[in-house]
């Protein structure tokens, strides 16, 4: 399989850039973060970037394998829609999350969350397995950042 260095390029940084936007946005979030009663099995608020880097660059990887397969078009755009419509959920949930303090709210936003991200991963699945599994760790870590959201609502209520 030969690389398409500007497709992959590109595919890379539409999620870092949606992360980007997003920490800066939320630049304070770790302060903020940090003041708040944490449940158990919290990690500490450095772990945070890191994990949505690694996240952020397998979307890229994944989306670009789905951009590059050898597919029909419609099948392709329905994943794609899942693809961008999943980075916007993403996008507005730490906006509701840290900069409106709705815990409550963005504990339910992440459900809707975690519910356009299973979708994107079956139909990238069904175009190209490999795409679907680099999903699987998102998918994880969002239903442990649900254990979370909710955890911070419970006990700062």
């Amino acid at each position: 399989m030969k690389i398409e260095g500007k497709k992959l390029l590109l595919a890379l940084v539409i999620p870092l850039g949606v992360g980007g936007l997003s920490a800066w946005v939320t630049r304070d979030a770790m302060e903020q973060y940090g003041g708040l009663v944490q449940p158990p099995l919290a990690p500490p608020g450095w772990i945070f970037p890191v994990v949505w880097g690694i996240l952020f660059v397998l979307m890229g990887i994944s989306s670009y394998l789905i951009h590059t397969a050898q597919v029909l078009p419609q099948p392709r755009a329905r994943a794609m829609y899942w693809y961008y419509g999943q980075l916007a959920v993403n996008f507005f949930w730490s906006v509701l999350f840290f900069n409106l303090q709705g815990y409550l709210g963005a504990f339910i936003w992440l459900c809707l969350l975690w519910v356009w991200v299973l979708v994107m991963i079956r139909g990238f699945w069904r175009i190209r397995p490999m795409a679907g599994i680099l999903q699987l760790p998102y998918l994880a870590w969002i239903t442990f950042a649900g254990y979370l959201n909710f955890g911070v609502w419970y006990l700062n209520r």
